[in-house]
């Protein structure tokens, strides 16, 4: 199929911007293709929890087209629609955070900070996003809307926090979405769903939560099909904002355009199991097919001993303060609306010492510090995303992972909770099948090293070739 035969959900935001700007097709040819994928397939993934009219989302299309007519300087989202993770505010549209606290809540009055920041870029914000109670978990059902299924089996799961942005995304209904990760909650969706998510470094995308503006834990990020549009909607999320204490000051016009790197050139440490976190078989086997692949097409990868054990018991301390930080009012006032899991979080996080605290503290100091000598001798890390493929859309966690079991909902995520506390940015990518579902790989690079990390996994998904593949292919 060359490029003017994919239908306009196919393509690339980039490419989707481009013909826009360039008058190939019009934003209102682009929103209706996308309304036209919600309309079809929505129903029965449970991506979108909330759709603004039709009508309003035409006339957003037409103004911007209107803008392009005139000759005006346009952002780099202009025209795109997309549907933000319904734990940020979007002005005129109810923030439920998945919650029967806020399942009444009134319409925002104002954009969360990196919706407003994407706006002014040029996207069109069409809905929100499914998602979890309070973001709480990495598989996203609640008691307020239908389990988010995948798009590559309706019958499994599509991951969480950001399950609505990763099925939404794969499913061909947004071409890009925003996310946020404390513990997977943008890498194990997508993973699961053959598509690219990025837990940035922290401050990259300013975060104007109201709890704790100084938390380097839950990040803002980006979430495509490809490493290249991840950096592209990177280069209109990312920058410094003055409200957001720990964003950091580079202008982010360096992810406008990416070069993928050449194979030749990266040197790749090489974890199979993130340091000792259970991995299934059917993982495992695709992990090593992987590794198999890129060193024949002449990557140079090296076997690297992680040293994370330690990091499980601060990101669990970090977790649980947070929650209790974001929810102790609600657990006062309204015990009984809240989901098990969520009132035993905050529960566990207003009885956190001053010495747990500073031990986690400490604990992520050393992680970082250890973490970051390692790309004295590499260029990125490589382990698995996720230590299953997804599981069943019945389940509330997985259990059970080999000999290993897990009595919480958030003990099978260790993969990703290890590299959390790390503070490095991590890229998932697509890296196989196990049969018709997907399994992804994490590859993390250098501190603030986004510009770095993004063209070696779109060198790797050149080289992989997995993230063309479609559902139902």
């Amino acid at each position: 199929m060359t490029p003017t035969d994919t239908p306009l959900h196919r393509r690339s935001a980039r490419a989707l911007a481009a013909g826009i700007r360039a008058r190939e097709f019009s934003a209102e040819e682009v929103m209706r293709a996308h309304l036209a994928r919600i309309e079809e397939h929505n129903p029965a993934i449970a991506a979108i929890v909330t759709m603004v009219p039709e009508s309003e989302a035409l006339a957003m299309a037409r103004e911007a087209d209107r803008v392009v007519a005139r000759g005006d300087e346009v952002g780099l989202l202009h025209g795109l629609p997309t549907a933000v993770k319904d734990l940020l505010d979007v002005e005129g549209l109810p923030t439920r955070h998945g919650s029967r606290l806020h399942a009444d809540a009134a319409p925002a009055r104002a954009d969360a900070m990196v919706v407003g920041r994407m706006r002014r870029a040029g996207a069109l914000v069409i809905g929100k996003t499914n998602t979890p109670e309070a973001g709480l978990g990495t598989l996203t059902f609640s008691a307020i809307a239908d389990t988010c299924r995948n798009p590559y089996d309706l019958s499994r799961h599509a991951g969480g926090s950001s399950g609505g942005a990763a099925a939404a995304v794969a499913a061909g209904m947004l071409p890009f979405a925003d996310g946020s990760d404390s513990g997977g909650s943008l890498r194990y969706p997508a993973a699961f769903c053959n598509v690219v998510g990025l837990r940035p470094t922290p401050g990259r995308v300013a975060s104007g939560r109201l709890d704790n503006g100084w938390t380097a834990h839950g990040v803002l990020g980006p979430m495509a099909r490809t490493s290249d549009d991840v950096a592209y909607a990177l280069a209109a999320m990312a920058g410094p904002d003055p409200m957001a204490p720990l964003s950091i000051a580079e202008e982010p016009a360096v992810f406008a355009s990416l070069t993928p790197r050449h194979p030749g050139s990266v040197r790749i440490g090489w974890s199979r199991d993130a340091g000792g976190v259970p991995i299934s078989a059917e993982v495992a086997a695709v992990h090593a097919g992987t590794r198999e692949a890129l060193v024949a097409a002449g990557y140079d990868v090296v076997d690297l001993d992680l040293e994370l054990t330690d990091a499980e018991a601060a990101w669990e301390t970090g977790e649980m303060y947070n929650f209790f930080a974001s929810y102790r009012g609600e657990a006062a006032a309204h015990p009984e609306l809240m989901r098990p899991d969520l009132l035993r979080n905050v529960r566990q996080g207003e009885r956190i010492t001053a010495t747990e605290l500073a031990d986690a503290l400490r604990t992520r100091t050393e992680v970082f510090r250890r973490t970051e000598r390692l790309f004295t001798d590499v260029d990125v890390i490589i382990a698995p995303a996720t230590p299953v493929v997804a599981p069943p859309a019945e389940v509330e966690w997985v259990e059970r992972v080999g000999d290993a079991v897990y009595d919480r909902y958030f003990r099978w995520q260790m993969l990703a909770n290890r590299f959390t506390v790390t503070a490095h940015p991590v890229v998932v990518t697509p890296a196989g099948f196990d049969g018709h579902l997907p399994v992804g790989i994490q590859v993390m690079g250098r501190h603030r090293g986004e510009a770095e990390l993004l063209p070696v996994t779109a060198g790797i998904e050149g080289i992989l070739g997995f993230t063309g593949r479609t559902p139902g292919e």
